[in-house]
């Protein structure tokens, strides 16, 4: 079902005696006044991105450009038209404004009216089959009030104080979307090929990751593939967008009361993931899917040769990929010495990286061998739900899994390689 409303915050406190099973004698009293909203500005914005909010699920130009300034910049308006337009393949199953505070305008120079607002808002949508709660992102909205109506001016006024609007796909251009069982791929025009590659394996590696994983995650996955390098970092990150990496998998926040992660995404580079090999794209979407399922559980912090390597394990399960084909470099280190140590997080940045990701994949690959892949299971969820931790605590954690210390799993390891890479 979709919905549409916008938060204020104000506190109303209800009580519903005849849910509780008590007996309640209907009394005639007076209909108690309306809650009052003690800014007027504060109902009037409300009231304009609640229709706003509206406009979207219900497809409705008109009413989604109607609240615009009059007097704003041209190029604003367009855009929100394009904006409007480019939403209307996604799968939208809810779409809400809140307003959570007030900036301070001091240091910009303000549009001529009669009075001008910028309250903290954000934007809470849930795509449908895919978001179990909304996603919430900061819109940096400016408003202003001509006579006795208020009107949206801007995105980008609020740009000289530090305040940014999110932008989604739709901010970048049409969105296509293919839907399978496992989710759905949205890319733009342009997109097509690899967005139908992709759908192509989007189902059996869901199916793979929940195989391994097990059935407690949502099952269902937006695979998102942007059109160009701005779009990439808007989604991302500058720090992922740098073209070293052909997908990754993000996420707005981690509830660790109820291990779950809002907003999830795997996000593509076009640029890397379309010369991928059938075999790399599998291995790819399975590697960033399984951080999708296992986000909920995993605490920031936790060892990255747990994270890489068991989603990388999730990648080649069942490939038939020799170790000395899936691992170049490992293999190439093999013929110098062996690994006397489990793969720090340092060595995941920089010239170490495709080393260090081989070498977690091996080593999970041990550890599935050596305990089972329950046992693997087990193992990463006590670890990574441990996240950062002392040396002591973590040879505390892999004797508990494992019946050995860290030094005793290295050691393990290192017969494990002299016997897989002869």
């Amino acid at each position: 079902m979709r919905r549409v409303r916008v938060l204020l915050a104000i506190a109303v406190t209800m009580t519903f005696l005849t849910g509780l099973g008590l007996a309640v004698t209907p009394v005639e009293t007076p209909a108690p006044p309306p809650v009052a909203v003690s800014d007027p500005r504060e109902q009037a914005v409300h009231d304009l991105l609640e229709r706003r909010a509206r406009a979207v699920l219900e497809r409705d130009e008109a009413a989604f450009t109607a609240d615009l300034d009059p007097q704003a910049d041209p190029d604003f308006v367009r855009r929100q038209r394009e904006l409007f337009r480019n939403l209307a393949a996604v799968p939208v199953g809810e779409w809400e404004y809140r307003l959570e505070g007030e900036t301070n305008l001091a240091g910009i120079t303000p549009p001529a009216a009669d009075q001008v607002w910028a309250p903290d808002v954000r934007l809470a949508y849930r795509l449908r089959g895919v978001d179990v709660v909304p996603s919430t992102q900061p819109m940096a909205y400016l408003f202003t009030r001509r006579g006795d109506r208020w009107f949206l001016n801007s995105d980008t006024a609020l740009e000289p104080l530090g305040k940014r609007t999110w932008r989604g796909p739709w901010d970048f251009g049409p969105c296509h979307v293919l839907t399978g069982t496992g989710g759905f791929v949205l890319s733009h025009p342009g997109g097509e090929p690899l967005a139908a590659r992709v759908l192509a394996e989007l189902d059996t590696a869901v199916d793979t990751v929940t195989q391994v994983w097990g059935p407690a995650w949502s099952r269902q996955v937006a695979v998102l593939i942007p059109g160009n390098v701005e779009e990439m970092r808007a989604l991302v990150g500058p720090g992922l967008a740098d073209g070293s990496i052909a997908g990754v998998a993000v996420a707005d926040r981690v509830d660790a009361e109820t291990h779950t992660a809002q907003g999830q995404r795997v996000v593509l580079n076009p640029t890397g993931a379309s010369v991928l090999s059938p075999l790399s794209l599998r291995v790819l979407l399975r590697h960033e899917i399984t951080h999708v399922a296992a986000r909920g559980e995993t605490v920031d912090g936790a060892p990255m040769w747990l994270l890489e390597g068991f989603a990388d394990y999730v990648g080649y399960r069942g490939s038939d990929v020799p170790p000395r084909k899936a691992a170049p470099a490992l293999a190439a280190q093999l013929q110098r010495e062996l690994p006397t140590r489990l793969p720090a997080d340092a060595d995941f940045r920089g010239p170490s990286m495709e080393l260090a990701y081989q070498q977690s994949w091996s080593l999970n690959l041990y550890l599935a061998q050596r305990l089972g892949e329950p046992g693997l299971v087990q193992l990463h969820r006590r670890i990574a739900g441990a996240g950062r931790v002392s040396p002591e605590r973590m040879d505390a954690l892999v004797l508990e899994a494992t019946g050995e210390d860290v030094a005793g799993l290295v050691r393990g390891w290192q017969q494990f390689l002299r016997a897989a890479f002869p």
